[in-house]
């Protein structure tokens, strides 16, 4: 495997489906399977989830509640996201351990970044939840935190769409896919891959991010493996 460790960001908006809201079972079971079929190939697997698809922070601040406690909202939307993902894959006999980095101790344990590498030393499925724990940072700084902190060996960035292009290829079918971009590439071309505090701190640390279609089956495996799968930034 070219990836030994891995962090593996999804987005609550994955989780809808083609749902308005909430949690698609059958997405989160489809997603589960590809992370089930890679737990057996030895493969070492963190997950930061978003929450936006039961509450986004900043749309709520916009409408005039608290912007911190919008942000603190958001994280438990968070946790909700992780014990779903949670039960899906101990069901399917993966082990996972929950953490969160605000405590809740009667269902997650809290983010000890010992702890969680050797949970991944274990191969169990550790699945990061409640962002960093602060206000005003998104869950795409979190996984870049985390993805430094235990050293995974790259960032799996899971969406819709099978890469990054010049263009919404969803609105525009000119849009030109990259196959390899230069993080100073893309902030030349002022590429909306993370928010800017994540995309500089993983520049920093020389952490690159794959942006692949996750609803494709076997994407996952294909990039660990080492094959040409959506984008990479590096």
């Amino acid at each position: 495997m070219l990836y030994k460790r891995i962090l593996l960001k999804l987005s609550g908006e994955a989780l809808m489906g083609d749902n308005s809201h909430g949690i698609d079972p059958d997405r989160i079971q489809l997603y589960c399977k590809e992370i089930s079929s890679l737990v057996k190939t030895g493969v070492e697997i963190a997950v930061v989830i978003g929450g936006g698809n039961i509450f986004r922070g900043v749309s709520a601040a916009s409408k005039g509640i608290d912007r911190v406690q919008a942000d603190y909202m958001g994280m438990l939307a968070t946790v909700i996201n992780g014990l779903a993902l949670q039960s899906s894959l101990e069901g399917m006999g993966i082990q996972t351990r929950l953490q969160t980095a605000l405590k809740m101790e009667a269902i997650a344990e809290p983010y000890i970044k010992r702890r969680a590498v050797r949970h991944l030393e274990k191969k169990r499925v550790v699945i990061f939840s409640a962002g960093t724990g602060n206000p005003f940072f998104t869950t795409d700084s979190a996984a870049v935190l985390r993805a430094i902190e235990i050293n995974a060996d790259v960032i799996l960035k899971g969406t819709r769409v099978d890469g990054i292009y010049n263009l919404d290829p969803e609105k525009n079918k000119n849009a030109v896919k990259f196959d390899k971009i230069s993080f100073d590439e893309a902030i030349t071309k002022n590429l909306k891959i993370m928010d800017s505090t994540a995309f500089t701190l993983s520049k920093e640390n020389n952490l690159p991010i794959i942006v692949f279609n996750m609803n494709k089956p076997g994407n996952l495996n294909k990039i660990t493996e080492g094959k040409q799968i959506g984008t990479i930034v590096n």
